[in-house]
């Protein structure tokens, strides 16, 4: 039980780095748009999605220099599928919901990296911890709306993620992926 509480914690906490990395040119469609981490538990991979969070994203492909991206992800509603581990992972050793409810990112620079990629850098902070990261995002074409993906891969320790028994990163890996899907519609 324990090992997969830490599972899904580190996945939660991997989504909600991903989160902060998209980029847009009007309002994000949370309804359309996803956000998820995957850590390791013994080896097996395991996923979750965070049900909640904001965006404030602005974004002109011919202008990546001028854009910005804002997220806010609500980490006390991360889903791993069981209530059980979800109560776990809110937890002090995991994500502290109670005293840290936001996991944010805010972009610092956006720079063109190829056909529709772009490199997104700017800071995330998870449990009050903050770090420098660079995302890479693809920007796709969807009717009216663009589409941002993108995945970045983080470490859980330096953000305090699995702490006490959890902190030993052999039975759940010190690496998370934080997957994105965020549609915006355009402008």
């Amino acid at each position: 039980m324990k090992v997969s509480f830490y599972r899904y914690m580190l996945a939660a906490f991997a989504a909600a780095s991903l989160s902060a990395a998209g980029s847009a040119l009007a309002q994000v469609d949370v309804t359309k748009s996803t956000i998820t981490a995957t850590s390791k538990q013994m080896n097996v991979p395991v996923e979750g999605k965070f049900n909640r969070f904001s965006a404030d994203v602005k974004f002109d492909p011919a202008k990546p220099a001028d854009g910005s991206a804002q997220f806010s992800v609500d980490v006390g509603s991360y889903d791993l599928g069981d209530e059980s581990y979800n109560d776990q992972v809110r937890g002090k050793d995991w994500f502290d919901a109670k005293t840290f409810p936001q996991a944010t990112f805010v972009s610092s620079a956006i720079a063109p990296a190829g056909s529709n990629q772009f490199k997104v850098t700017g800071k995330l902070t998870i449990k009050g911890k903050s770090q420098t990261v660079v995302v890479p995002v693809t920007v796709t074409q969807q009717g009216p709306s663009q589409a941002f993906d993108g995945a970045l891969t983080i470490k859980r320790s330096q953000f305090d993620i699995g702490t006490g028994e959890w902190k030993d990163t052999s039975v759940v890996a010190d690496d998370v992926v934080i997957k994105f899907h965020i549609v915006a519609a355009r402008k």
